[in-house]
């Protein structure tokens, strides 16, 4: 099987990104976005996942964390997008459940060549560490249309702790791409009855 890896550069006048993936890894990772806690979400979705991920970004945190945040996500979905080229034989449709104590994360997603995002939570957890509730959805809204994936995310028993309410998160997103990205054997084209995921 060809290699499924791609390495994306992207730099502006708010971020300067590099990353490095391979959808068929072991889960190692090396991230550094000067945004801590992201920086650990994305080493667990990395892990359970099973996606070798490097990761370096330098931004305007000085200003905020708002632009590195939402350019990580789409500089993410593009490497995505360019590892799968012409997406040949991928199961295409993931989805998983993780539960955190009374938190419950269940993502399912859908690599159609449309790109879409929803979050539903019944709650708002709490600021940590600079990263709040808002900037996750920035996240996966770019990931989500770079990657051009329909995602969503519901969110029940939400902690009043960001990181409690996330990490279930993170771990389910890479369960579910990781399942999504899967070769089928039995399928020998492209997995779309059109003939073709744009």
């Amino acid at each position: 099987m060809k290699k499924r890896i791609a390495v994306v550069k992207r730099k502006t006048t708010e971020t300067d990104i590099i990353i490095k993936l391979n959808i068929d890894g072991s889960g190692k990772s090396k991230i550094n976005t000067g945004i801590g806690f992201l920086d650990h979400m994305l080493e667990l979705f990395a892990f359970w996942g099973f996606f070798d991920l490097e990761i370096s970004a330098k931004g305007d945190l000085k200003v905020d964390i708002h632009h590195t945040n939402e350019d990580i996500g789409l500089v993410l979905g593009q490497a995505f997008k360019k590892a799968l080229g012409d997406k040949k034989g991928i199961k295409r449709i993931g989805f998983a459940s993780v539960p955190m104590e009374a938190t419950v994360a269940d993502v399912a997603l859908d690599i159609n060549g449309r790109g879409f995002f929803d979050l539903k939570s019944n709650g708002t957890p709490d600021k940590k560490e600079g990263y709040e509730i808002e900037y996750v959805k920035h996240f996966f809204e770019g990931l989500a249309k770079q990657i051009a994936m329909n995602l969503n995310i519901e969110i029940t028993g939400v902690n009043i702790d960001l990181h409690a309410t996330l990490e279930p998160v993170f771990k389910a997103l890479g369960l579910a791409l990781d399942q999504a990205t899967q070769i089928d054997p039995r399928r020998k084209g492209i997995p779309s009855t059109k003939g073709v995921i744009d």
